[in-house]
């Protein structure tokens, strides 16, 4: 089976609906994986916006949030989940707007992509506090197993 990540609020490719942006609640989709590769320790979250801030000449990759030493049995992660309803195991990076936690699309001019990334480790980072995502990305080198990808669009309402 093939590691895989979806959501049950958008199609691979399709659009984010309002309600997970900045024009509606800017909570988090519900997340689901499943195919996680056998040795995998744990999982890692980026969701990150390679059109900043504008897709005709993007400039900057925009980080929305960072999640770390995500149990490899978990399977999901809720609509709109708060640090309180993770396992204690869960470290939590800084998005790029120094702060953790989920940051909706809210792109500034045109239709952005938006990509989730989850990645299966064959290590736990437990000397990671708050990591950005370079700081993640470096302590991932060389323990990445496996990388599904979920990508959504979104471009505000007029």
């Amino acid at each position: 089976m093939a590691f895989e990540l979806r959501s049950q609020a958008f199609e691979n490719g399709g659009e984010i609906p309002v309600k997970y942006t900045c024009e509606g609640q800017d909570i988090s989709p519900p997340l689901e994986w499943d195919g996680v590769p056998k040795g995998t320790k744990s999982l890692a979250l980026i969701v990150d916006d390679p059109d900043a801030p504008d897709p005709a000449r993007p400039q900057m990759t925009w980080v929305h949030w960072i999640l770390f030493n995500i149990p490899p049995d978990m399977d999901h992660l809720p609509e709109g989940v708060s640090p309180s309803q993770l396992p204690d195991s869960v470290g939590l990076g800084l998005n790029d707007w120094k702060k953790t936690g989920y940051g909706g699309p809210c792109p500034p001019i045109g239709r952005h992509r938006y990509f989730f990334k989850l990645y299966a480790l064959d290590t736990m980072l437990n000397d990671l506090h708050l990591p950005t995502k370079a700081q993640l990305e470096q302590a991932m080198t060389g323990h990445v197993l496996d990388k599904a990808v979920l990508i959504g669009t979104y471009e505000k309402r007029k």
